[in-house]
């Protein structure tokens, strides 16, 4: 039987949040290695507060956003390559930093971490998670430091309300609420928003609780949201 791709964006905020959370990593490890019986997860890892730290002292001294957006983009790959180490896997031929090289990896590899590809202007790992599922026609599951989308952010407001459900064209209007900026903190960055509309891309967003992802893989009920039509 041919295996399922998967993409998966592995938050940089659950890598690393200030330092490297170890307890969810070994968790996620073992979830992850637990599916590859009938999965291939090629997974996407963001630059989290190493990439924001990055931007923001660039920001501060008036840096062009285009080089803010390649420091953040160094840091995803610094972290993919670090995923890489944690699942014991030695990328002794780098990390893919092209769709082309991701297709050949995948052909003999049932895990694949990488940060972002190419760089594009006005994009997150976000986008390329998003950029890889329309490739592969598979299904996006992004990985949050929050249970799901909120109809507004639930670690400032008490009064938030989970969002189970919602629709392709809803999601993109919260999305582009908000004016992109390099080392945005949302669930979904613009971009990804776009190409999940335009692709009909089945989209999940869950959190932290490994139960709920080996839920989602195992068809049975998760906590999370998900974005389809």
């Amino acid at each position: 039987m041919k295996k399922k791709v998967i993409v998966l964006s592995l938050g940089g905020s659950l890598i690393i949040p200030d330092k490297i959370d170890t307890t969810f990593l070994k968790e996620f490890k073992k979830i992850i290695l637990k599916n590859t019986k009938k999965y291939k997860f090629i997974i996407v890892c963001g630059g989290g507060s190493i990439a924001r730290k990055y931007i923001s002292a660039l920001r501060e001294i008036k840096i062009k956003e285009h080089l803010q957006s390649l420091s953040g983009i160094s840091a995803t790959r610094m972290n993919a390559r670090f995923m890489n180490y944690f699942f014991n896997i030695n990328p002794e031929h780098g990390i893919p930093h092209t769709m082309k090289v991701l297709k050949k990896y995948i052909k003999n590899q049932d895990i694949i971490f990488c940060g972002a590809l190419e760089y594009k202007p006005r994009q997150t790992s976000d986008s390329t998670s998003a950029e890889i599922a329309k490739h592969f026609k598979s299904d996006f599951i992004n990985l949050t430091n929050v249970q799901g989308l909120y109809d507004k952010n639930p670690k400032k407001y008490k009064n938030s309300k989970f969002i189970k459900q919602i629709s392709w064209k809803d999601f993109d209007i919260i999305a582009n609420k908000m004016k992109f900026k390099p080392g945005q903190h949302f669930v979904l960055d613009q971009t990804a928003s776009k190409m999940i509309l335009k692709n009909k891309i089945t989209t999940y967003i869950v959190g932290q609780n490994m139960k709920q992802l080996d839920n989602l893989l195992n068809n049975k009920k998760f906590k999370g949201t998900i974005i389809k039509n």
